[in-house]
């Protein structure tokens, strides 16, 4: 209780899924949380679940791209609450679509929503954290930061870079003596809207329909709110990572034992794997 009794935390993407579970379990443990989203609605609700407990809440309208704005919520939050202790960068969106069919404006957006918007955040609050002498920064990867599929270059790519940026922050927080923390996330399937809001590329053949049925149905395992625990549970024992769901534990021991060659394992053969992984093949390939 003591990692965030009394505690100021921030919570970007905090209209729902992850970010909305991750702010409400702040609440109930005793931190004031600081919440932002692009979708106003969602940010109202978790506003209303966070004042139905009684935490301290400072809802807010926030694009992560925009840099300059995320300059001013930061000092905002900082000048509300007198203090900043943690960030949660967990705002993100995904794009389906082949390399070869994705444009070069969808990758874009995905980077900057995923990638730098983790980047402004970090940025933006880490002189508050420095300052409070009890700081942490919580950065959302995915399980498609520790290996790849195909049809979603964009979120591959922000991921893995999310992933290398915030162990390069760790240990800059460590060579430094700074007093913050620093995790990286790395959900597998997890119960959200992710798959619903998914936007899918041109010459697909995909609806958004098939797309949410293979979430929910294949790929969505654990809750929210599990997702949220054990997310707040290593952030606690101040773990440089966390791997959420079985799915994440086991595509991070396949990619230790099989190096680059996973890829052939899942999508190059008759094996069991290959089989199994021919779900995800079928579902992102060009229909004809």
């Amino acid at each position: 209780m003591d990692k965030f009794a009394g505690k100021v935390a921030v919570v970007t993407g905090a209209g729902s899924g992850i970010g909305q579970a991750l702010a409400v379990e702040l609440g109930r443990r005793g931190a004031s949380v600081a919440i932002s989203d692009v979708n106003a609605d969602g940010l109202a609700q978790t506003e209303d679940k966070l004042k139905a407990i009684g935490a301290p809440v400072k809802p807010d309208r926030l694009d992560v791209t925009e840099r300059e704005a995320f300059l001013a919520y930061a000092d905002a939050v900082n000048e509300h609450f007198g203090k900043v202790n943690q960030i949660y960068n967990n705002a993100g969106l995904t794009h389906i679509g082949t390399i070869e069919y994705s444009r070069f404006k969808d990758i874009e957006h995905v980077m900057d929503v995923d990638f730098w918007g983790v980047v402004n955040g970090t940025k933006a609050f880490l002189p508050h954290l420095i300052a409070s002498g009890d700081g942490h920064v919580i950065n959302i990867s995915s399980v498609l930061g520790l290996m790849s599929l195909p049809g979603q270059p964009g979120y591959v790519a922000a991921k893995f870079a999310v992933r290398g940026f915030t162990e390069a922050l760790r240990q800059e927080m460590q060579v430094a003596g700074y007093p913050v923390g620093v995790t990286v996330v790395h959900p597998g399937g997890v119960k959200t809207s992710f798959g619903s809001t998914a936007e899918i590329a041109e010459g697909m053949g995909l609806t958004q329909e098939e797309i949410l049925q293979n979430f929910d149905q294949q790929v969505a395992k654990t809750t929210a709110e599990q997702a949220a625990r054990t997310i707040l549970t290593a952030v606690g024992k101040n773990k440089p990572r966390v791997l959420i769901g079985a799915d994440a534990k086991s595509a991070d021991l396949m990619v230790r034992v099989f190096g680059g060659r996973y890829g052939e394992l899942l999508f190059g053969g008759p094996s069991l794997l290959g089989r199994l992984a021919l779900r995800v093949r079928v579902l992102l390939a060009r229909k004809r």
